[in-house]
């Protein structure tokens, strides 16, 4: 009888997280749409929106926490490629839910020359699709976008790979740039 009971127990979490997966993704912008707005501030507490970077492709990359492995090395390897991003017309900005304060500890740790936004209710994260809203856990899905200088969804990275997403985004933007 326990046996069933557990069985039921995990099939439900199961179905739950199912659930909000397919709507998370339900939401994602797609290649060719409007970037979806957004008016969040950075590590230094000044508003940011999306309208600042029109002219030049913006990275845009969700990640879940700061100063965590992942997090960390994503963040490292989007500081180092920096130069070469810029080089190609882009600016860089990661987005979690983390406070203003938590970013400027994160960017001063390590050296991170680029913008983090401080989307504490994860509305802009939802609005992307990257948000996982577990009632008492909330936190950023690693999801990149692409957005041209129009202003439009140009690619679109689901579930990335700290250590290869800067590859694949620089890549992209030679191609696209091009």
């Amino acid at each position: 009888m326990l046996k069933w009971l557990l069985i039921a127990v995990l099939a439900g979490i199961a179905l739950l997280l199912w659930r909000i997966a397919a709507f998370a993704n339900s939401n994602l912008p797609k290649t060719g749409e409007p970037a979806p707005d957004f008016n969040l501030p950075d590590q230094h507490g000044k508003l940011r929106t999306n309208d600042e970077f029109r002219g030049k492709w913006l990275v845009l990359y969700f990640y879940p926490r700061d100063d965590t492995p992942g997090c960390t090395e994503q963040a490292a390897r989007f500081r180092d490629a920096l130069r070469g991003i810029e080089a190609l017309g882009a600016v860089v900005c990661g987005v979690s839910v983390d406070n203003s304060a938590s970013h400027a500890a994160f960017a001063r740790k390590y050296n991170l020359p680029f913008a983090l936004l401080a989307d504490r209710n994860g509305e802009t994260a939802a609005r992307y699709g990257s948000i996982a809203n577990l009632g008492v856990v909330k936190f950023a899905k690693r999801n990149t976008f692409l957005v041209d200088p129009r202003g439009a969804v140009a690619k679109v990275y689901l579930g990335v790979h700290p250590a290869r997403n800067t590859l694949d985004v620089m890549n992209d933007l030679r191609e696209l740039a091009a």
